[in-house]
């Protein structure tokens, strides 16, 4: 066994299969060994967590801007098909009321599909519109307004109620936090929304991974790689961080290992160069309020798999010795 197995494995036994199973959240930051090697231990997570059941994300700090929350949450939102989870949602509602999605046929919704056999009295869709309610509205892990367009989208889904595609658009680019996305005409809708920003951001990814969990999975599991980009200043980077923009994408993640336990079946974990440790000008110690909450972490000699901050490297003797913990 190698050690990116060795961390994996005990991340899937541990975390994956119980703890963020039953509920939890957790942040890991993965450093020590080479570039490649950490990038596929991130995917031997996420590979890890597809298998057990979760919907996962891989997300590298070369590509994706990390100062703002809100491109971590549109980049987290893009990747995790959103309408295909509330799809399962609305399957999940036709079998409540007794009927098989697989019976439906293609291009039909499932509206009309009662209405061919005169089932679609007002019944059926006072049933639907609580089951709608029961679903997002009377779900507190929920945000009202996350609500009330996840509940808009998989009506439209069924059928009923109705929803115009220039309305979905338009809730959709809410989600996304697309600045064309008008307020007023959200407000048409029955929400009362403001726009997704970095002070939000974090609560509309709570909702977001409860919309997951009521699509069947597990929960979420997110890989942030390439996390040294923070101190980067190479110019030949398609993305180079000002030392503001570093200190906001450190307070970024402040907040996260501040609020993770607000979250629930949700699990993070992050990778970067062991220099991000050590850089007192451009690295974690540059900005104090995150220094302090990890410094803990890695003073300890003896490596365990269960600290936040895994070194690869010093796992190794652990592996060779094949002990466990």
């Amino acid at each position: 066994m190698g050690r990116i197995e060795f961390l994996t494995d005990f991340w899937k036994s541990q975390y994956l299969e119980t703890y963020i199973a039953g509920g939890g959240s957790k942040i890991k930051f993965l450093t020590g060994g080479g570039a490649d090697e950490r990038s596929r231990s991130l995917a031997k997570f996420l590979r890890d967590a597809e298998d057990v059941g979760y919907k996962s994300v891989y997300i590298s700090a070369k590509k994706t801007w990390l100062h703002d929350f809100k491109n971590i949450y549109v980049a987290i939102f893009d990747a995790v098909d959103f309408e295909g989870c509330l799809q399962k949602c609305a399957d999940y509602i036709i079998k409540g009321l007794g009927y098989d999605p697989e019976e439906i046929p293609a291009g039909m919704d499932f509206a009309s599909y009662l209405q061919d056999r005169s089932a679609f009295d007002p019944l059926t869709k006072r049933e639907i519109r609580e089951k709608l309610s029961d679903m997002f509205f009377k779900n507190t892990w929920i945000d009202n307004n996350f609500a009330i367009s996840s509940a808009l989208i998989a009506g439209g889904i069924l059928g009923y109620p109705a929803i115009e595609p220039a309305a979905k658009d338009l809730l959709l680019a809410w989600h996304m936090g697309e600045k064309e996305a008008r307020i007023s005409a959200l407000r048409k809708s029955g929400l009362s929304p403001s726009r997704i920003s970095k002070t939000n951001a974090r609560h509309m990814l709570r909702s977001l991974i409860e919309i997951v969990r009521l699509s069947g999975y597990k929960g979420l599991a997110v890989a942030i790689d390439n996390l040294e980009m923070l101190a980067n200043v190479s110019a030949l980077e398609e993305i180079r961080y000002t030392k503001m923009r570093r200190e906001d994408a450190y307070e970024s993640i402040r907040e996260m290992i501040d609020g993770i336990d607000t979250f629930s079946h949700f699990m993070l974990a992050f990778a970067f160069e062991k220099e991000l440790l050590d850089d007192e000008v451009c690295g974690f110690k540059s900005y104090q309020a995150l220094w302090m909450r990890i410094q803990n972490e890695i003073e300890s000699d003896r490596p365990n798999r269960f600290a936040d901050i895994i070194d690869l490297n010093r796992i190794e003797q652990e592996v060779t010795a094949n002990v466990g913990f």
